[in-house]
């Protein structure tokens, strides 16, 4: 495949991403802002040899995934609020049992039905606590057309490497946005496919026994081996035990092999932070606005630069810690009442120098919004 130039909305490039990663199931069910992605992928997984089916709900199409992810296909699904309250109880399961699969939340105001066409950033913390129990997981977002492409990308290698869900956490904004997006040539970004066992079919295998590198090697459930798939504790053959230790050692091995890997999961980008000494810290929609301002007041001799996160779980607690405790003030713009605010916070020295530029009443968080605030936080005009 040459590579391509294409004029796309975010959803489109979360497809095309999707594919490029080698995604062929899809299950889901349509939901505003993202139905866009269940139709082209309802178009085009059948040119290349996948399967899409559209289930009578958002748990059923989270359900349907799991089953094709244990039969050895890469698969997504994709939804919005209320379809992501819906889908956190086969979430949990996927992570209990470990199974590799990516699921799109492009997200919208919120609670209950909320503003089902306009923009809201308020499932940050729904993306990490949705499902009950002590879990890690794996949540990112993007600002542009061309990151969403290579962040999508980059959910299906974290799912296969690390046999985990992934949570793509886009906005309205940028889902239906138009950009121009550049697919490369299909070997020039890194794919990663899953990790097969080297078991020989009628022997002993462990579908939970790690590798020395911590991987878990999978069999196509179905295939040539025979083991037990569950969302209770288990032991290495994957039956349910309540031993102690057991339990424990499970438990550390599903949260230590994401939260102890930070630098192979978070990714940030940064502009102008060698000398800021105002940071803002800011991720999807809202980082195109928090950007603006940032070149702004560059051209203005103001030493304002921007943290743009594009891993918000696990949360990049050293670099914002390393990079906010350099500032004399640091700005979170984001559209909540706060749920990254209270994350950065927590992790620099002087959390009274930590502010809030926000909005959640649908509308995009805009120039004038983020210049009122750093008039007060600055104490000068802008």
């Amino acid at each position: 495949m040459k590579e391509k130039i294409k004029f796309v909305q975010g959803n489109e490039a979360c497809v095309e991403g999707a594919l490029y990663a080698g995604c062929n199931f899809f299950a889901g069910y349509p939901i505003t802002p993202s139905t866009e992605i269940a139709e082209l992928l309802a178009a085009r997984l059948p040119q290349s040899g996948g399967k899409f089916i559209q289930m009578e709900d958002e748990i059923a199409s989270m359900c349907a995934i799991i089953g094709a992810s244990l039969t050895g296909s890469k698969t997504m699904t994709a939804t919005s609020g209320p379809g992501f309250s819906l889908k956190q109880e086969a979430i949990g399961y996927a992570i209990m049992a470990e199974i590799p699969c990516v699921i799109a939340n492009v997200q919208r105001g919120g609670p209950s039905t909320g503003t089902p066409t306009h923009v809201s950033q308020g499932d940050v913390m729904q993306a990490r606590w949705g499902t009950h129990g002590d879990h890690a997981i794996v949540a990112m977002t993007a600002s542009n057309i061309q990151d969403v492409f290579e962040i999508t990308i980059e959910a299906f290698n974290i799912a296969e490497t690390f046999r985990t869900p992934v949570i793509l956490l886009f906005d309205e904004v940028v889902g239906h946005m138009r950009e121009k997006l550049v697919i490369p040539e299909k070997e020039k970004l890194q794919v990663i496919e899953r990790l097969r066992t080297s078991v020989p079919p009628g022997t002993d295998y462990h579908p939970y026994f790690p590798r020395k590198d911590g991987r878990l090697p999978m069999s196509d459930f179905g295939g040539e081996h025979r083991y037990n798939v569950t969302g209770l504790f288990h032991d290495m053959w994957g039956f349910p035990t309540d031993k102690p230790e057991i339990v424990h050692n499970l438990m550390r091995h599903l949260v230590d092999k994401i939260e102890n890997d930070p630098k192979h999961i978070c990714k940030t980008k940064q502009y102008f932070l060698e000398d800021a000494k105002t940071v803002l810290v800011s991720y999807g929609a809202s980082a195109r606005t928090a950007l603006e301002i940032v070149n702004y007041s560059r051209m203005r001799d103001r030493k304002v630069g921007l943290l743009e996160l594009q891993t918000i779980w696990p949360f990049p607690k050293e670099i914002v810690s390393k990079i906010c405790n350099q500032a004399e003030r640091v700005i979170v713009v984001e559209m909540n009442m706060g749920q990254v605010l209270e994350l950065v916070r927590a992790n620099v020295k002087n959390p009274e120098k930590v502010y809030l530029c926000n909005r959640y009443d649908g509308n995009l968080v805009n120039i004038d919004d983020v210049k009122n605030v750093l008039r007060v936080v600055e104490g000068r005009g802008i």
